[in-house]
């Protein structure tokens, strides 16, 4: 019977989730993003590991700039294992090089006139032949490694492709969110339920801990984990992660005293069961609907926390590609007629934070028994 209750009430949420146009529009842009997420080095124009290849040459160029590129082959690239170079990019990648327009070649060598801005006179450079592939005559060389290269989003102040840097850059926004509200969940659900359910010493004891926890301000908190574990990738998720189970233990804690108290529960307490089998089973269950809000929240939240920090310098490391990363190299670049190199990562944030703002509202109006 109360199974048949909970499937009816989960089957009433979603199809009220369903007719929540901002929260269903929300929820493929999350899918989205989580796809382009997997997919970042299939989509990005550059495919090396973080997207890292630069051409100090064309520095801070506009979206849609196009240039052409020659492509140097690298001797030591090696056949790489189609999901070492899905996750992690291309090793050994070719040398390119920005040039003119114009270009000559001879019997043995390929003269090309590097890409100079302005008034700069560039100085051609000869290329012997013997660097492509033997057997290559000088035409089927400019045919094959002289191609055009447009950067849909422009370049940012080290010649990098800002297309291919966002793409790669949404992994880390995602992958903080899952694995700090993880962290979060795993924590506040534990000493939520145990705080609750038992209620007494130990329940003051968890109360003390999260009070002391909850009145020290996060980014503070974060920063001094960040700097006791050290700067980088997976020291960020553990700090972001440790910070945020408070709020998730307090509901917790709240949606148990409730519940505990239910005629079902005093039954399973009757019939003898063990109080994790009351709690795993019975208990929680019954008391998570509000933390599927919280969690939509939280993830919002530590994607912002995760770009404050790279924005500070103890997020993510370079050459990593973080949109807080991308804003504080470039924030300076707004007063200098260049803001789309800061303004479009900022975009970025703010459209996936709104994302899961709206679907977290959507979830809270879906799961809402008043209603």
């Amino acid at each position: 019977m109360q199974s048949r209750l909970a499937n009816s009430l989960t089957a009433i949420a979603l199809q009220k989730f369903k007719k929540n146009f901002w929260g269903v529009l929300s929820f493929w842009f999350i899918v989205c993003c989580a796809v382009v997420a997997v997919l970042a080095y299939v989509l990005a124009p550059d495919d090396s590991a973080n997207a890292n290849q630069m051409h100090l040459s064309i520095h801070s160029k506009p979206p849609g700039f196009s240039v052409k590129m020659l492509t140097i082959p690298s001797k030591l690239s090696a056949d790489q294992f189609f999901l070492t170079q899905l996750f992690f990019g291309e090793t050994n990648r070719d040398v390119e090089i920005p040039i003119e327009d114009t270009y000559t070649s001879t019997a043995s060598t390929l003269n090309v006139t590097p890409y100079a801005e302005g008034e700069l006179v560039a100085i051609s450079k000869e290329y012997p032949l013997t660097v492509f592939p033997e057997g290559m005559t000088a035409k089927e060389i400019v045919t094959q490694y002289v191609t055009q290269r447009t950067f849909v989003l422009g370049t940012d102040k080290y010649g990098r492709d800002m297309l291919s840097r966002m793409l790669v850059g949404i992994r880390i926004s995602l992958s903080i969110g899952f694995v700090a509200v993880f962290i979060s969940l795993v924590l506040g659900i534990t000493l939520g339920a145990i705080a609750g359910y038992f209620g007494g010493r130990i329940d003051a004891i968890i109360m003390w801990l999260i009070n002391v926890t909850w009145s020290i301000p996060t980014l503070l908190l974060v920063i001094a984990i960040t700097l006791a574990l050290g700067k980088g990738f997976w020291q960020v998720f553990i700090a972001v992660g440790l910070t945020m189970w408070v709020e998730v233990a307090r509901v917790v804690r709240g949606q148990v005293l409730s519940v505990r108290q239910m005629p079902y529960v005093t039954a399973a307490k009757a019939l003898g069961f063990t109080h994790f089998r009351i709690i795993t089973r019975h208990v929680l269950p019954n008391s998570l609907a509000p933390v599927i809000v919280i969690s939509a929240a939280n993830f919002a939240s530590a994607i912002l926390i995760e770009s404050g920090l790279s924005f500070l310098g103890i997020g993510a490391q370079p050459p990593m590609a973080s949109w807080g990363a991308m804003i504080k190299d470039h924030y300076s670049y707004i007063i200098l007629g260049k803001a789309y190199l800061a303004v479009i990562p900022g975009v970025a944030i703010m459209s996936l934070v709104m994302a899961f703002m709206l679907m977290g509202n959507a979830l809270r109006d879906a799961l809402d028994v008043k209603n």
